[in-house]
């Protein structure tokens, strides 16, 4: 997979992160995209078009992401490389959310790579509620079912109550709504490994907001797998990594430097990038860095904190200083490496697995930035919940 992301200052004046991918195209960004990053209301005719002035593309992956589900859509490159189109007779589906993951070479060798999405046309008075994690998955014991509306639900009881979360050993799941657009479910504290959890879907026909009424009915579930939790101190410049209990390995990392800093609390694995890229120009952060190719880039937050590999940075600068613009860094190589430490801890994570930050001088990261659920109180959370 690969994304195209940036630092950025976040509101408030303390954590700067990496921002979203895709947005605001920077200049010189070699792959275009088409529909827009972003866009709303795609017809299910398209356009879809990956392209390159020059180089070529090395590889184009376009998905149906809704519900959880990962469809993908068939096409090709073209003979000169320079475009993918789906086949000729694509027809996307209603009422759902696509990514775009696109990695591209220039004339030297050299990799750009882009990530985009986008979402096409719902039909007239319809909502529906786009979750994570993915269907028929395996994830860390740190996943929260996550549920996000293309509309504000006002009836949130009745939404709320139309989908059920069970799970196998069986817990208390609650709901809780951040804004009329979001509906998260967690238990009280992290999954048990092996847990098998289940996702009821009822919407169909039920009425989200005057005259707007859901379209879904479907089950989904996911697989509970080992626990990993990862403990980053930003003082002591150290990641200790945790595999149910048993201390891995304790590896040196760089965070968020003096005026650039980490958010502190739990976060939660949501995308894996073996590549992707970081352009300070989309993020307000001007020229200082384009890194077109950082690897093994693991999103926190949906602001934009990434653990990724760093290979620009000198190696002893792991384990003794702060340098970042908010994200965590790890020792890689360009092009990366599985032997390096970013290359080692990308592929012993999953998503769902939790990554804590502590000793940073910056705030805790608010619970609806990516799934950051776990770091409000249990009566809290219970106290979001339209049902409750």
């Amino acid at each position: 997979m690969a994304g195209l992301v940036g630092c950025t200052a976040s509101e408030g004046g303390g954590g700067i992160d990496i921002g979203l991918p895709g947005k605001a195209r920077a200049p010189g960004d070699v792959i275009r995209v088409s529909p827009e990053d972003g866009g709303r209301g795609v017809p299910a005719e398209g356009p879809v078009e990956v392209k390159v002035d020059s180089g070529r593309l090395e590889r184009v992956t376009v998905v149906q992401v809704d519900d959880g589900r990962r469809t993908a859509v068939a096409g090709a490159i073209s003979a000169d490389g320079l475009r993918w189109r789906p086949r000729p007779d694509t027809r996307l589906a209603l009422a759902a959310k696509y990514s775009v993951d696109a990695v591209a070479l220039d004339a030297h060798g050299r990799r750009s790579a882009r990530h985009t999405t986008f979402t096409t046309v719902v039909p007239e008075s319809r909502f529906i509620g786009y979750f994570k994690p993915e269907n028929r998955s395996t994830v860390g014991t740190g996943m929260i079912v996550s549920f996000g509306f293309n509309m504000p639900i006002e009836n949130r009881a009745e939404v709320e109550r139309a989908i059920r979360v069970t799970s196998d050993p069986p817990v208390e799941v609650v709901g809780h709504w951040f804004g009329k657009e979001r509906l998260d479910f967690r238990p009280a504290a992290y999954w048990a490994p092996g847990t098998k959890v289940t996702v009821e879907l009822g919407l169909r026909d039920i009425e989200g907001a005057p005259g707007v009424y859901g379209i879904q009915r479907k089950t989904v579930g996911f697989t509970v797998g080992r626990s990993q939790v990862s403990l980053v101190d930003a003082a002591a410049h150290t990641m200790e990594v945790r595999r149910d209990g048993e201390v891995l390995a304790t590896l040196p990392i760089t965070a968020g430097a003096p005026k650039t800093t980490t958010y502190n609390g739990k976060m939660v694995v949501t995308e894996l990038y073996d590549v992707t890229r970081m352009d300070g120009r989309t993020v307000g952060f001007g020229g200082e860095y384009d890194i077109k190719d950082v690897p093994h880039a693991i999103r926190l937050t949906d602001s934009g904190t990434f653990l990724h590999g760093n290979y620009w940075a000198s190696a002893d600068t792991f384990g003794s200083a702060n340098v970042s613009h908010g994200c965590v860094g790890l020792r890689d190589e360009k092009g990366g490496s599985a032997d390096a430490p970013a290359g080692w801890f990308f592929e012993r994570t999953l998503i769902g697995d939790v990554v804590e930050v502590v000793n940073s001088r910056d705030r805790k990261v608010a619970p609806d930035n990516g799934l950051g659920g776990w770091n409000m109180a249990w009566n809290l959370w219970k106290a979001g919940s339209a049902l409750h």
